[in-house]
């Protein structure tokens, strides 16, 4: 597995589109002193972390379902994924698939943080980027202020109302 600064440098530098490069960084650590030796991760814009979850979240509630469901634990995990909780390992496998396939599988993944790698990737260009606006609609609540600020970064206009207040 590569470092943490080697994914980084990948997912700020060599991944990330020109338009976004100095706006997003990416934070994952494990505390080494933790119980477990757990920790988080997150995705910062503008120095605020829009994204962000830890070990004790994400797990607490996988065995909180896990507990109350029959379904397979495979499908739990995508449904805690599917809320926007995931730990620094999740994180770290995510990056895995998005590094190792191609950008059209990327953003049609299962893994709802591999499609936020390839919303912010400069292999996706502004034609590819306005193309997508139609399956936002489908995508998580928290999925789509990555397309948003992708869309507003490039100077384009997002058309879509979702998660927008009226002012």
């Amino acid at each position: 597995m590569p470092t943490w600064s080697g994914t980084r440098k990948k997912l700020e530098e060599d991944y990330l589109c020109p338009a976004l490069r100095g706006r997003v960084r990416y934070f994952a650590t494990t505390y080494r002193e933790s119980h477990d030796q757990e920790g988080r991760a997150a995705i910062l814009v503008d120095g605020v972390e829009i994204l962000k979850s830890n070990y004790y979240d994400y797990d607490g509630t996988f065995w909180s379902m896990y507990y109350r469901s029959e379904e397979e634990p495979s499908a739990i995990q995508q449904t805690v994924l599917d809320q926007g909780l995931f730990d620094q390992y999740v994180f770290y496998n995510a990056f895995h698939e998005f590094d190792n396939q191609s950008i059209e599988a990327s953003l049609t993944s299962r893994t709802p943080l591999v499609r936020v790698f390839a919303l912010l990737d400069r292999r996706v260009g502004k034609r590819r980027l306005a193309a997508l606006e139609d399956t936002m609609e489908q995508e998580l609540d928290w999925v789509c202020p990555f397309y948003r600020l992708r869309m507003e970064a490039e100077g384009l206009k997002f058309g879509g109302n979702r998660n927008e207040t009226d002012s």
